[in-house]
C-alpha cells in the first residue's frame, strides 16, 4: 500500500511538472505564472489531486486544521482540507465587517507585489489543541508562510508541517524553514527559470 501510494504520488508529481512546462509562462522579475490551472483559472479535478498527495505525505500527523492565506491559496487549501475531513482557515488581509473579537495580527512583505500588508486570523478558529498543516500554491523567499507561522505560535496551536504546490528552490525560502527544523513538503521544486528562453529547469 505504502508503494502504491509512493508511486501515485511520483505520477501527480511528474504531471504537475508537464502542465507548469505546458502551461506556465516565465516573466521577468522570476515571476512564473501557472494561472491556467492552479490560481485564476481552477483546474479542480487535478488540484483534488494535489490535494490527495498532501494528505498522503501528512496523514499520520493527526492534521484537524489546514491554514492558508488569501486568495490564491485557498483552492488547493481547501482540496486538502477535504482529504483530511477538517476545517480550512484562510488569513485575511484586512479587517473586514465579519471578523468580529481577538484576532492574531503579523505582518508579511510580499515579494511579487513589493508591499507589507497585515494577515489576520481570528482566535476563534486556531488556537490550543489544533493541529495545524499550512498550505499554499507558491513557496518563494517565504515570507507569507512565515508570517502564518508566527500566527501558529502566538495561537499555542502545534504547526505540523508546510506544504507547497510549487516552490522556487532558487530564492531560498523553503531551504532556510527545513534548517529551522520545518518540515517542508513541495510538490514541484523549480530549480531555475529563463524568461528569454523559456526553460525551466526542476530539482530532482
Amino acid at each position: 500500500c505504502k508503494y502504491n501510494n509512493y508511486v501515485i504520488g511520483c505520477v501527480v508529481m511528474e504531471f504537475l511538472k508537464k502542465r507548469i512546462l505546458e502551461d506556465g509562462e516565465i516573466h521577468k522579475g522570476n515571476i512564473l505564472k501557472v494561472d491556467g490551472f492552479l490560481n485564476h483559472q481552477i483546474d479542480v479535478p487535478f488540484l483534488k489531486e494535489l490535494g490527495k498527495e498532501f494528505y498522503n505525505r501528512f496523514k499520520n500527523e493527526n492534521v484537524n486544521k489546514i491554514l492558508t492565506i488569501e486568495s490564491s491559496g485557498i483552492a488547493i487549501a481547501a482540496m486538502t482540507a477535504q482529504e483530511f475531513e477538517c476545517p480550512l482557515v484562510f488569513a485575511k488581509k484586512s479587517i473586514t465587517k465579519n471578523i468580529a473579537g481577538d484576532i492574531y495580527l503579523t505582518p508579511v512583505e510580499s515579494f511579487t507585489h513589493g508591499t507589507t500588508y497585515g494577515v489576520i486570523v481570528s482566535k476563534q478558529f486556531l488556537g490550543k489543541g489544533d493541529r495545524v498543516l499550512i498550505i499554499d500554491d507558491f513557496l518563494a523567499v517565504g515570507n507569507a508562510l512565515n508570517g502564518l507561522i508566527e500566527i501558529v505560535k502566538e495561537s499555542g496551536a502545534d504547526l505540523v508541517g508546510c506544504g507547497a504546490v510549487i516552490e522556487k528552490g532558487y530564492q531560498g525560502g523553503g531551504d532556510r524553514l527545513r534548517k529551522h527544523g520545518i518540515r517542508v513538503e513541495s510538490l514541484a521544486v523549480v530549480e531555475s527559470m529563463d524568461h528569454e528562453n523559456g526553460t525551466i529547469e526542476f530539482r530532482d
